[in-house]
């Protein structure tokens, strides 16, 4: 007797489309939401899956974040439509920070600048 069975790992992308305001290159973006989980197969048929975790991945910039099991599951079920990024915070590269000035809100994509070029206040 032959039997094929494994274990291995997906990516799936739900049903999910939010244009933003990306914070971390300051473009408008597109947030999707992908699942990754670990699944069993037989006969190259997945049985059962395990490890799911959810995250956010922006399309302007490619900047990621894992989100919490029970929103991703609720994206996945078409329950929520709509994300508050205001609460959400990406791990982003410091060379893709965008600095605002708090004085004269002056915004600038350069990530060497200690003072603001405009009014001359520390970032």
């Amino acid at each position: 007797m032959f039997l094929i069975f494994g274990i291995s790992q997906k990516e799936k992308r739900l049903v999910f489309d939010q244009l933003i305001v990306c914070k971390c290159c300051g473009k408008y973006g597109h947030a999707d939401v992908f699942m990754t989980y670990t699944y069993f197969m037989f006969f190259f048929i997945p049985l059962f899956k395990w490890n799911k975790r959810y995250y956010i991945r922006m399309r302007c910039c490619g900047a990621t974040t894992e989100i919490d099991k029970e929103l991703g599951k609720a994206i996945e079920q078409g329950t929520v439509t709509e994300i508050n990024f205001d609460k959400i915070r990406f791990a982003h590269q410091q060379e893709n920070q965008i600095k605002h000035c708090n004085y004269c809100g002056f915004t600038s994509t350069e990530a060497d600048y200690e003072y603001c070029p405009k009014c001359g206040k520390k970032l």
